[in-house]
């Protein structure tokens, strides 16, 4: 089964990036799926990028589909350990993959992933990155609603920083306190004026769409956050099982892939 995912993308103003033709989705019911040296690819590899507008400017989002196939392919290998990982991904294809990955990364510092995928589930720590007046209603044109939610990078790091400052205040284990450094790590290698966008795309179908309609995790996300700094832990825990509990159904789907 192909999953379907949610995307955190970065946008860069149009006027410091060079020239990418506009991706364009298929208008298709069913994805391509493409057999290559490192296993089946589903989208399109030609280095393209997503185009939109946001507050009056022209954002570029280039995809660069065969960088971020090489990464979440060593990615992977690396979340399984000793023999669970060569079983998984030979050694011969990771080492493959890392010659052609460290061959693309030399072309310069652009050259670098704008996009994180989350298959069947949105990660609640991406939430943190956005208000809950963020969120918008879309219809991408596939017959269901969507939602996502945009912030420039600016606003979006000045809020995972508090998150990380509120969850370390609380004593939290430093392994939930890394999962949103890495967003942190990710986001920082871009400027303060980029625009972050948080799209539910095709994991929106998981849903009826009227939970779509009602649906705030980022406004619980953000009660839980609030609860939490004032040392209110029953209401910090509340809050955050409201938000786990709407995902709970998407994200079975990921263990049972």
């Amino acid at each position: 089964m192909v999953a379907k995912s949610a995307f955190l993308r970065v946008y860069l103003p149009a006027d410091r990036v060079g020239y990418y033709p506009e991706h364009i989705r298929s208008s298709g019911s069913g994805r391509v799926l493409t057999r290559g040296s490192f296993g089946i690819w589903d989208e399109v590899p030609r280095d393209d990028a997503f185009i939109t507008e946001y507050d009056g400017r022209r954002f570029v989002c280039p995809r660069f589909p065969r960088l971020r196939m090489l990464e979440g392919l060593i990615a992977f290998r690396n979340t399984y350990p000793g023999l669970t990982a060569s079983l998984l991904v030979p050694e011969r294809m990771a080492e493959a993959a890392a010659r052609e990955l460290e061959r693309i990364q030399a072309g310069g510092p652009a050259v670098r992933s704008h996009i994180l995928t989350s298959p069947w589930h949105v990660p609640l720590r991406w939430f943190a990155a956005f208000t809950p007046d963020e969120r918008e209603i879309v219809d991408p044109g596939t017959g269901c609603i969507s939602i996502r939610y945009r912030a420039l990078q600016g606003d979006a790091m000045q809020r995972l920083r508090r998150v990380v400052g509120v969850l370390d205040e609380a004593g939290f284990e430093d392994q939930v306190i890394e999962q949103v450094g890495d967003v942190i790590s990710w986001l920082d290698a871009f400027p303060p004026d980029a625009l972050v966008e948080l799209d539910y795309d095709e994991v929106a179908t998981l849903f009826p769409e009227g939970d779509l309609v009602f649906d705030e995790t980022a406004r619980d996300v953000a009660a839980s956050v609030e609860a939490l700094s004032k040392g209110d832990f029953e209401r910090a825990g509340e809050a955050y099982a409201a938000a786990a509990s709407r995902w709970a159904h998407a994200q079975s789907i990921s263990y049972a892939n």
